[in-house]
C-alpha cells in the first residue's frame, strides 16, 4: 500500500469524519462554484523509461490525464501497457523522466508532503496489510500512519467493517482469513484514514461473485455520498463497466481511448443484428455475405427459434438504414424471421478493437512490474 507521503508527516492528528474537499480543507459548502477547485489528479506529459540502450523499455510515453473530484476512473490495458508504472508515477513511487503530476492542485515536485496528504493506494502484488494484526488493528494502524487519530474515526471503521461484511472477522488476525477476505481488508485499510483520492489496482482479485458485488456497491457509494475520487485498474471488464464513470485505455505506454463506457460502446461500428430462422440455409447465408458484413453463423440447438425447430442464427452488421435492407433481403429469400434482436458490443470487444490485444494478454513494452521498479509499500 502506498504510504509515501503519510509517513513524512508528524504524529497522528485528530480529524472528524465529515466530508472535506480534496485538499484536506473544510468543505466549501453547496454554494461553492463547481470549478473553484483544481482536479484531484492532473498528469501532464509523463514519460518513463526503464534501463538504457537497446534493452531499455519505454513503459509510459507522453501521457496526459485529468481526474475530476468525486469521479471513478477505470484504467484498462493489457499486461505491459504501462498502467502500473503510470499509477506509481502518480503516487511518487516511481519518478517520471519527463512531465508533471499535480494532486489536488499541488505539484508533486514542489511539495510531496502536501500533495500526498490525502492519497492512498492498494497495489497488486504488494503486502497491503500486516497479517499478524487483526482486521480492526489494521484499520487503526493505517489510520494512524495517515496522520489520523484512530479513535476519532472509530465510527467510520465500524461502517467500513459492516459494509464490507467484515464485522464478524474484526478481531481475527488477517493471516487466518481467506484470500478474498484479505482483499477486502486491504480495501478497508486504504479507506481507514479518510483519504480523498485512492488508487486501486485489481481490487476484486480473489473475490467471489457476491464479495465483488459488495465491493463495487461500496465504491459507488463512497464516490456518490462522500466525494471519494477513485482511480481503478482492473482486467475485469465487468467491474470497470459497473463502477466507473469514465474509462482510460492504454496500450504500448500511451492512452488510446478516454471516454465514458456508454460513449465507447456507442462509438463503435460493431452494432450487430442477430436473426434466427429455420429458413436460413447455406444458400441464404451466401446471399447475405454478398451484400452484408456477416459476423457469425450459428446452427443447432443454441440457435433454436420460438417454435423449437432446429434453426440457424446469423449475425449481421446492419445499423441504421442497413437494417431495412437486411429485412428486405431476408423477405426476398423467403425467410420467415422467428427472432430478431440487436447485439450491442461489450467493453471487451471495444478494448480488443482499440488495443489489438486481450485485456489479460501480453503487451509489447514488457511487464508493468519490471525489475527496475520498486515494489510494494513505501513506508
Amino acid at each position: 500500500m502506498a504510504r509515501s507521503a503519510a509517513n513524512d508527516r508528524g504524529g497522528p492528528r485528530e480529524r472528524d469524519d465529515s466530508r472535506r474537499d480534496g485538499a484536506g480543507r473544510d468543505d466549501a459548502g453547496p454554494d461553492a462554484p463547481a470549478d473553484s477547485s483544481p482536479p484531484a489528479l492532473a498528469i501532464e506529459g509523463v514519460s518513463k523509461r526503464f534501463g538504457s540502450g537497446e534493452a531499455s523499455v519505454l513503459a509510459v510515453d507522453d501521457v496526459s490525464l485529468t481526474v475530476e473530484r468525486g469521479s471513478i476512473v477505470g484504467l484498462l490495458g493489457p499486461n505491459g501497457a504501462g498502467k502500473t508504472t503510470l499509477i506509481k508515477c502518480a503516487l511518487g513511487i516511481v519518478l517520471p523522466d519527463a512531465g508533471s503530476v499535480r494532486v489536488f492542485g499541488t505539484d508533486v515536485g514542489d511539495g510531496r508532503r502536501a500533495a500526498y496528504a490525502n492519497v492512498d493506494a492498494m497495489l497488486e502484488g504488494a503486502r497491503n496489510d500486516y497479517w499478524r494484526l487483526t482486521v480492526r488493528e489494521n484499520l487503526r494502524y493505517f489510520a494512524t500512519i495517515a496522520g489520523v487519530d484512530p479513535d476519532s474515526v472509530q465510527a467510520r471503521h465500524d461502517r467500513l467493517l459492516d459494509r464490507l461484511e467484515l464485522t464478524a472477522k474484526a478481531d481475527t488476525p488477517v493471516r487466518d482469513l481467506s484470500r478474498g477476505m484479505k482483499q477486502k481488508v486491504s480495501l478497508a485499510s486504504v479507506l481507514a484514514g479518510g483519504a480523498d483520492l485512492v488508487f486501486l489496482d485489481e481490487p476484486t482479485l480473489g473475490l467471489d461473485v457476491e464479495s465483488s458485488r459488495t465491493l463495487r456497491r461500496e465504491l459507488r457509494r463512497l464516490a456518490r455520498e462522500e466525494g471519494l475520487t477513485i482511480v481503478l485498474s482492473s482486467h475485469d471488464m465487468g467491474v470497470i463497466e459497473d463502477v466507473c464513470d469514465r474509462v482510460v485505455m492504454m496500450a504500448n505506454g500511451r492512452i488510446v481511448a478516454d471516454d465514458t463506457v456508454g460513449a465507447l460502446l456507442s462509438g463503435t461500428e460493431r452494432d450487430v443484428v442477430r436473426v434466427v430462422s429455420a429458413d436460413i440455409d447455406d444458400r441464404v447465408v451466401a446471399t447475405l455475405r454478398e451484400r452484408f458484413d456477416v459476423r457469425a453463423v450459428e446452427a443447432g440447438p443454441g440457435a433454436a427459434g420460438r417454435d423449437g425447430r432446429g434453426s440457424t442464427a446469423v449475425e449481421v452488421a446492419a445499423a441504421g438504414d442497413a437494417l431495412y435492407d437486411l429485412m428486405d433481403a431476408l423477405r426476398e429469400a423467403g425467410v420467415t424471421v422467428e427472432d430478431v434482436r440487436t447485439v450491442r458490443p461489450e467493453l471487451e470487444e471495444v478494448f480488443v478493437d482499440l488495443t489489438g490485444m486481450e485485456s489479460g494478454g501480453s503487451g509489447t513494452v514488457g511487464d508493468d512490474r519490471t525489475a527496475a521498479e520498486p515494489r510494494g509499500r513505501s513506508s
